[in-house]
C-alpha cells in the first residue's frame, strides 16, 4: 500500500506541473497574434471547409479551456477567449477541435469506438465510486462486490487510454493543416505545436492516474482475499 501512495503522490505532482505549465503556455501564446489576424472562429471554419465539411457549426461556449467537439449535434464549441481571439493559442485550439470534426467526418476508427462506448462508460462513472466504497467496507462480508467496482473502474480507465490516440491524432491533423494552409508561420508554428503538446500531456497524466488508481483497488481486493 505504501508504494501505491508514493505513486499517487508522484502522479499528483506531475499533474500539478503539467496543468500549470499548460496554463502558462496558453497565457503566453494567447498574447501573440496571428499575422493574418484570423480569430479562432475564422480558423475553425476554414479548416472545416478545407476538409469539405459544411454541416458542422462553430459556436462560442462559456468558460476557459472548455473547448470541445460534440459529434452528437456536430458543433465545434470554442471557449470565449478562443472564439474571438486572433492569437496563436486560439488558432491551435480551434484547429485541434476541428481535428475531431475531421476524424468524425472521415470515420476515424478510434473516435468511432470511443463514441460507441460513451453510454457504457457514462453509466459506469456514475456508480463506480459507490460500488467501490461499498466493496471496500464489505470486503470481508461480500468480497465479490469490490471486483464489480474494479470492473466498472477498468472501463473508465480503458476510456482514458483510448482517448490518447484520439487526442494526439486530432493535434497532428491540426498542426499539419495549420502549416499547410499558411495559418501559422515559421516563427509561430513551434508555439502552436508546443501548446498542443502540453495539452496532450494532460490526457497522458489522466490515463496514468486512472491506471494507478485501478491497480490500487486491485491490491486492496487481493489483500482482502488473503485474509
Amino acid at each position: 500500500m505504501y508504494l501505491g501512495w508514493v505513486i499517487f503522490g508522484l502522479i499528483a505532482i506531475l499533474s500539478f506541473i503539467v496543468s500549470n505549465t499548460l496554463k502558462s503556455k496558453f497565457k503566453k501564446y494567447s498574447q501573440i497574434p496571428l499575422t493574418n489576424g484570423m480569430t479562432g472562429r475564422d480558423v475553425a471554419l476554414k479548416m472545416l471547409h478545407d476538409n469539405g465539411i459544411y454541416d458542422v457549426q462553430v459556436i462560442s461556449t462559456n468558460g476557459s479551456l472548455t473547448d470541445h467537439y460534440n459529434p452528437t449535434n456536430k458543433t465545434v464549441n470554442l471557449s470565449e477567449d478562443v472564439y474571438a481571439s486572433n492569437s496563436v493559442a486560439a488558432a491551435a485550439v480551434a484547429a485541434h477541435e476541428c481535428g475531431h470534426a475531421v476524424q468524425h467526418a472521415y470515420g476515424y476508427a478510434p473516435l468511432k469506438f470511443r463514441s460507441a462506448i460513451v453510454p457504457v462508460v457514462s453509466f459506469a462513472s456514475n456508480i463506480v465510486m459507490i460500488v467501490l466504497l461499498a466493496g471496500v467496507f464489505l470486503i470481508n462480508v461480500f468480497p465479490s462486490l469490490i471486483w464489480v467496482g474494479i470492473g466498472l473502474f477498468a472501463l473508465t480507465t480503458f476510456f482514458s487510454i483510448i482517448t490518447l490516440p484520439v487526442e494526439i491524432n486530432a493535434s497532428s491533423r491540426a498542426l499539419a493543416w495549420l502549416n499547410h494552409a499558411g495559418i501559422t508561420t515559421d516563427n509561430n508554428y513551434p508555439m502552436a505545436k508546443d501548446a498542443l503538446k502540453w495539452a496532450a500531456y494532460t490526457y497522458v497524466v489522466a490515463a496514468l492516474g486512472s491506471l494507478a488508481t485501478l491497480f490500487y483497488y486491485i491490491m486492496i481486493a487481493l489483500s482482502g482475499s488473503r485474509r
